[in-house]
This record gives C-alpha cells, sequence and structure tokens, in this order.
C-alpha cells in the first residue's frame, strides 16, 4: 500500500520555490512581512487520535482483505487525512489533524469492496473512499458522529484495465489507475481518454467519476462524466450495474447519480469510457487580445459556431500581467498588456492544420496577434500551478481557487460579482488580495470561470479564507452561477448546493441515500445538504 500526497502536493522532486521576482511581488503587491511567514510543523509533530475502532472490528476487516492491506500506522493515517484544499493543507501545516481516520483498509475487488461496506455498516463505522486524495472542496472530512469509527477505503489496488473494446472504442477500468497509468494503458493500444485536469498526475479514475472531473482539454474531448458509458457502484446493500448501452430511453440516466456522487451512495468499483484514436499531432499556441471581453466574445464564438479547438482558454489582463500561464516564470511577465488564450489542437494532421488555419483566420479578425512560445510554455507547465501553491504557502501567502459556470449571458456580471466579493472580503480583513481569473471550459450555451486568489496570510488563514470563500458564494448565487463546475460539493460547497436545487431536490438526493446507505456509512457528512 504506496501512500498518496502528503503533506505537500504530488512528487517532493518537483516541489518548486519562489523565483526573486516572485518573492519581490510577494512582499510588494501582498505586503507579505517575514513574522506573517509560518513554517510547517514537522510531520512528527502532528498530533492524532487515539484511534476508536476496538479489535474486533479490526480483525473482521482484516479477514476480508487480509492483514498487509489493514494498516493503522501513524504514517498510514496522516496520509489519508483530509484532501488538498488550502484549508486543508494550513490545518496539516499547523498540527491539526483530528480527523484523522482510524485505519487505512485497501480492497483488491468489487467484492472484497461490497463486503467491507456489508461489515462496516454493521458496525456502525464510517467509510471514507480515498484515490489520489485530491479533493480541494473538504470531500475527505466525514462527519465522525454517531459512528463507532472512521475507515480510509484506499481504492489503489483496484488498479485494473478490465477490457479494452476497440469495435466500440471503450475502456472499463477499475476506480485506482491514476490518470497517467490509465493513459499509458490506453496508449499502447492506440487510444486516448483524452483527460488531462490540473490534478491529472495524481487523481484517479474513480475520483474523475465521482466529483464530475473537466479537462484542460474539454473543448475537444469533453467532461469525464461525458465520457462515462457504464459505471458499477458498490454498496452496503450491494451492486449497482449501469450502461447497457451509449444512451438509452429506459427511465431517467442513474448513471448520472452515480456521477458527481463523491463516494456518498457509494464506491465506484468500474467506470466504462468512451476513449478515441490517439492524436497523430498535439499543438498549443498562444494568442493576446484586446481585452477580456474582446476575448470572450472570441470563445463564444468558437464555442457556438466552430470550428473549435481541443484546448481553449483566456486569461484575463491580472493573470495575463503575472504570467500564471507558465507557473515556471511566474511574476516575470512583459506587461504587454491584454488577455492571454491558450489554443490546443490534437488529433490527425491534415485535420490539425485545416481546423488551426480556421480558428487562426478568426482570432486575427478579432485583433489577437501570435504570442511566440506561449503555447509550448504552458503545455509544459500546466501540472505545476499546485507546486507553486506550496511554495506561496511557506512564504507566507494565503492562496487558493474556486470555480463557477454560467451562461454567456451572464458571464460578465458573474465574473464582476465573484471577483468584487473576493476583493471586499479580504481588504475588509486587512490583507488586499490579486484576484485572477480565466475562462477554460466551455460549452454553446456558456462557459467556466475559474478564479485564483492571493492575500497576505492572516493570523488565522483558515478563517480568514473561509469567510472570502463564504462572500465569493454568496455572490455566485446572487448572480446567477452555480456553485461548482467541476471541483464538486465536498461538505465546503454544501449550503450553497441546497439553495441551488432548492428544498425538494434535497429531499430526492438524502432519498437516494436512504436507498443505497441506510445507516449513512458513505462518507457522512458531504454532499448531501
Amino acid at each position: 500500500m504506496t501512500e498518496p500526497p502528503g503533506l505537500r502536493w504530488g512528487d517532493p522532486a518537483k516541489a518548486m520555490t519562489l523565483s526573486p521576482a516572485m518573492r519581490e511581488l510577494v512582499s510588494q503587491a501582498l505586503g507579505v512581512t517575514p513574522d506573517k511567514v509560518r513554517p510547517p510543523v514537522a510531520p512528527e509533530a502532528i498530533e492524532l487520535p487515539e484511534p476508536a475502532l476496538d479489535a474486533a472490528a479490526r480483525e473482521a476487516l482484516t479477514a476480508i482483505v487480509g492483514a498487509e492491506h489493514v494498516r493503522g500506522d501513524r504514517e498510514a493515517r496522516l496520509a489519508h487525512t483530509r484532501g488538498m484544499s488550502t484549508p486543508d493543507l494550513l490545518r496539516l501545516r499547523a498540527g491539526e489533524a483530528a480527523d484523522a481516520p482510524d485505519l487505512v483498509v485497501a480492497p483488491a475487488s468489487h467484492d472484497e469492496v461490497v463486503a467491507l461496506l456489508r461489515e462496516c455498516a454493521a458496525r456502525r463505522i464510517a467509510v471514507v473512499p480515498h484515490g489520489g486524495r485530491t479533493s480541494v472542496v473538504g470531500g475527505l472530512q466525514p462527519a465522525r458522529e454517531g459512528f463507532n469509527g472512521v475507515v480510509a477505503l484506499d481504492l489503489r489496488r483496484l488498479d485494473r484495465v478490465l477490457q479494452i473494446d476497440q469495435v466500440s472504442r471503450t475502456a472499463t477500468l477499475e476506480p485506482g489507475l491514476s490518470g497517467p497509468e490509465a493513459e499509458a494503458v490506453l496508449v499502447e493500444h492506440g487510444l486516448t481518454l483524452g483527460h488531462f485536469p490540473q490534478s491529472f498526475e495524481q487523481a484517479t479514475i474513480g475520483g474523475f467519476a465521482a466529483a464530475r472531473s473537466s479537462g484542460q482539454a474539454s473543448a475537444g474531448y469533453g467532461r469525464f462524466d461525458e465520457l462515462v458509458v457504464g459505471v458499477r457502484l458498490a454498496t452496503p446493500r450491494g451492486a449497482v450495474e449501469l450502461g447497457r448501452a451509449p444512451r438509452s430511453a429506459a427511465g431517467p440516466d442513474l448513471r448520472q447519480l452515480v456521477l458527481g456522487s463523491e463516494g456518498a451512495f457509494g464506491v465506484i468499483t468500474a467506470v466504462t469510457v468512451a476513449v478515441r484514436a490517439a492524436p497523430e499531432v498535439r499543438r498549443y499556441e498562444g494568442w493576446r487580445l484586446p481585452s477580456f471581453t474582446e476575448g470572450a466574445a472570441v470563445l463564444r464564438r468558437l464555442a457556438q459556431d466552430g470550428p473549435l479547438p481541443t484546448v481553449l482558454r483566456l486569461s484575463d489582463e491580472a493573470e495575463t500581467a503575472l504570467n500564471l500561464a507558465r507557473p515556471d516564470e511566474i511574476g516575470a511577465g512583459e506587461g504587454a498588456g491584454g488577455c492571454l488564450a491558450i489554443v490546443g489542437y490534437e488529433g490527425a494532421a491534415d485535420e490539425v492544420e485545416q481546423r488551426r488555419d480556421s480558428v487562426t483566420a478568426i482570432l486575427r479578425d478579432a485583433g489577437a496577434t501570435f504570442e511566440e512560445g506561449a503555447g509550448e510554455a504552458w503545455a509544459e507547465g500546466r501540472f505545476r500551478a499546485p507546486y507553486l501553491r506550496d511554495a506561496l504557502l511557506d512564504a507566507g501567502v494565503l492562496v487558493e481557487t474556486l470555480e463557477t459556470a454560467t451562461f454567456w449571458s451572464n458571464l460578465a456580471d458573474l465574473y464582476d460579482s465573484v471577483g468584487a466579493a473576493l476583493r471586499d472580503s479580504l481588504t475588509g480583513q486587512g490583507t488586499p488580495p490579486v484576484v485572477l481569473c480565466h475562462i477554460s471550459h466551455l460549452y454553446p450555451s456558456g462557459a467556466s470561470l475559474y478564479f485564483t486568489v492571493a492575500a497576505a496570510q492572516a493570523d488565522d488563514p483558515v478563517a480568514q479564507w473561509r469567510e472570502a470563500k463564504a462572500a465569493a458564494s454568496d455572490a455566485i448565487e446572487a448572480a446567477g452561477g452555480t456553485i461548482t463546475h467541476h471541483h464538486g460539493v465536498g461538505v465546503d460547497h454544501k449550503p450553497w448546493y441546497a439553495r441551488e436545487i432548492g428544498p425538494l431536490g434535497v429531499e430526492v438526493l438524502r432519498a437516494v441515500k436512504a436507498t443505497l446507505d441506510p445507516d449513512g456509512i458513505l462518507n457522512p457528512g458531504v454532499l448531501v445538504p
């Protein structure tokens, strides 16, 4: 049982340090002073609660998966404590791990998962499914009250490719496969999933499905939930298997109840996804547009009338000036003004060239200018931003992200409202922020907005961010946006999710939970208001 990310993101060998330019920016723009820098406590100094599970419970779970796949040691428990949101990390960095699981159990099959869930239900033990531990919305923070203990269900032994159907171009994958592992197997068969979220290197297939993940090439390949044609769910009451055909009129599509369910309705043990031929060519370019408003209009034109690139994203003026599209060169922008769009093409060589020519003509007609090297730099650094966050936290900066989505006609109002709420809240707390934004996922009818926020850390940075996030969430609700486009609900978004779906919608969710998980052991407190 190898360990997932610990107190920092990903591979320690890829850890980033701040450049001199970024250190100067932190000092001047955010007012971070040396007294605000709080080094994280050593992992061995983090206090974990005494395990609550008794010996009989541990023996019963061990009988299902084997002693070597049950761990209660400090390292395993700490490595399965919470997710990777900034508040999650700040609490760990401060030495607080009160909600660490009592035990980590790693099944190797669907049948073992079902058996574990039944045993835990009989013993009133809460179960939290774990894959890559990349949740940024409190999706791994179970409510302990009323339970005899908490088990982290580590799914990474369920890491097989069960079937590749070349005729139908589908692949059936187990949930513990990481993004790179799944992609490597598919490439061997000349295929690709085309799903590359920022969490790609750490997240798993099960997590992609459970949180309705959306990858950076969503314009070309679609969101992960759009790729899913079949799913198998393990519950304390048995299995649910869905997806006999790509589409069906046999009642409501119950696959949609599983997708986005965040471990609250069951544990996903297999996912069948539509795949495509691996691209012959991948080409990424940068284009500078005069303004965010004008750039958004161009993106809307491409989304509605085509041709549509595989990757299409637009940074606002502030994000462009900071050079956030190039994490390794952060703070080293040339100050040329305007907004940077990243435009990517993947596919057969002739098709890519034809599509690129048509898109280029539209961009030039809108006044865009080609940005040499920007596309390649983005592609090279697109998975580096989480490492940059660690370096900024080390330097006394509060940095976090949030996202939303709306229809095109409402995009500008939503952008203004959320940005103003973040600036007002953090400025009111004495820590004026830098607020950045980009459009990264788009549809004919609308698009997502992805905000990055940085400010000097207050004395209590967790409370500082919660206040700012609540203000932004209220602004999203008031402006008619959705509380989340692809991060999920978890614990953090539940109050606003409840308002978004309304009282009757909440009753529906609770009814599904009661049917599939009558004892309420599955990720309690997450998703369901």
